[in-house]
């Protein structure tokens, strides 16, 4: 009786809390959002498998050693973990929810070294680091899982629309000005007193309006890791859902006869442009901001290795195999993030708020700088491929095509869309370079 006893008090059903079966009830909505709706199914995907994953009681499967070791609080490993994190504590002493959080806290808070040595203590008293927080630390805490997918997307980049019509990377940097403002807007939350966010958490916020995954991820990881899960679902979703977001906005923006205009047919561009290219942008980027060399290194690298023409094998491979694979266990290990203690707050929303404000105003600045552009210049560009400049490959540019072609059947906007939108990942990746330099410590 009392094994039957000790396996109820230790199930699933007899530990769960309200806050973990609202995240699974989250998670599996992200699922059916994936599978029936079609809304970013690669990612939301594992994400959403992941997020059920984390929430599952007793299982640690997110959790480190040490958090291990604190859920299931043994008097005499609390002992030893208190010396490290420096958290008043006795033999003897009784356990409470008190206590467990400040040692939560701790843990949390604490530098390198202390997480370093805390994890050693519960790995003696033989705890784990659970699988997903395995994922997290290899593809996402080491940078490498954004990286590698940046090199798959470089790969499947085609530069040629962009090269033929040079002054849309103009479009491709005002969409950006989402980011910098929503950091503005968060900073203002702030002042207010209506929502806390340091900088930091501002800058990876914004990241946000750029509409790159990846990128966010990225950052999110450098800047605000106990933010990665919210804020790489507000990414991901807000990208999923460009076909409904776009549209009033561009729509808002423009008259319809400025959404007639046709644009006159692009140049062809030389094989050896486009090879040139990517090591022009890598060199000139770099140099000029080291930061952001790690994510436009290896998008420049997917696209060389894509127009060389040498190694159709390694491109190949970064196009699908590759991406794919990282792809898996990039959404598990975001996924992880989505526990109930790291994901229900009000902190939550305000991501969700401030990354909508980010995605609305890189749309609505890429249409008004093409409205700009066409004061000054006689070619005239629609204005409707500005919204484009957002760097959500290439769903942002078939958006642009599409109300292009409602308000005239004649009028083909896809591949001009192709040269803003491709200027977006470029852009993104120097402010996320801009947002780590001056805030990346």
């Amino acid at each position: 009786m009392e094994n039957i006893l000790n396996l109820w008090t230790g199930s699933g059903f007899y530990n769960i809390t309200g806050g973990q079966i609202t995240m699974i009830v989250v998670c599996l909505f992200l699922l059916y959002l994936a599978i029936k709706k079609g809304f970013e199914p690669l990612l939301l995907v594992p994400i959403g498998f992941g997020g059920v994953l984390a929430n599952i009681p007793e299982a640690g499967l997110a959790l480190t050693a040490a958090e291990n070791a604190i859920h299931f609080h043994k008097p005499d490993v609390m002992l030893a973990l208190s010396e490290v994190l420096k958290i008043p504590f006795e033999a003897g002493q009784e356990i409470t929810a008190e206590t467990l959080k400040a040692f939560k806290a701790a843990y949390a808070e604490g530098n390198a070294s202390t997480v370093f040595a805390a994890d050693q203590i519960a790995k003696n008293a033989g705890y784990a680091n659970g699988m997903l927080a395995n994922f997290y630390s290899v593809i996402i805490g080491s940078t490498v899982g954004p990286l590698l997918i940046f090199l798959g997307v470089g790969a499947m980049t085609d530069f040629g629309p962009l090269l033929a019509n040079p002054r849309t990377i103009l479009l491709g940097a005002a969409a950006q000005f989402g980011i910098f403002g929503t950091v503005l807007g968060a900073a203002v939350l702030t002042m207010t007193g209506v929502m806390e966010f340091n900088i930091g958490e501002a800058a990876a916020i914004g990241i946000i309006g750029g509409a790159d995954g990846p990128t966010s991820i990225y950052v999110a990881s450098v800047l605000a890791p106990h933010l990665l899960g919210a804020i790489a679902v507000a990414a991901y979703s807000y990208m999923a859902l460009v076909p409904v977001l776009q549209p009033p906005i561009m729509n808002a923006l423009t008259n319809a006869e400025e959404r007639k205009i046709q644009m006159v047919q692009l140049r062809p561009v030389h094989q050896l442009e486009k090879i040139l290219f990517p090591i022009a942008v890598l060199i000139l980027v770099a140099l000029f901001l080291p930061d952001a060399a790690p994510l436009l290194g290896m998008f420049c690298l997917g696209n060389l290795m894509k127009e060389c023409g040498v190694v159709d094998r390694l491109s190949d491979t970064a196009q699908n195999a590759l991406i794919n694979v990282v792809t898996i266990f990039l959404g598990l290990s975001v996924g992880s993030k989505l526990s109930a203690d790291k994901f229900l707050d009000v902190t939550t929303l305000g991501i969700l708020v401030l990354g909508m404000v980010a995605f609305g105003v890189g749309t609505a600045t890429g249409v008004l700088m093409a409205k700009l552009m066409n004061v000054f210049s006689t070619n005239k560009i629609n204005p409707l491929i500005g919204s484009a400049g957002v760097s959500a490959v290439p769903m942002a540019a078939r958006v642009s095509n599409q109300v292009g072609l409602q308000n005239n059947p004649q009028n083909f906007l896809l591949m001009h869309a192709m040269g803003p939108n491709v200027a977006g990942v470029i852009g993104s990746a120097v402010a996320a370079g801009v947002m780590i330099k001056f805030l990346g410590g």
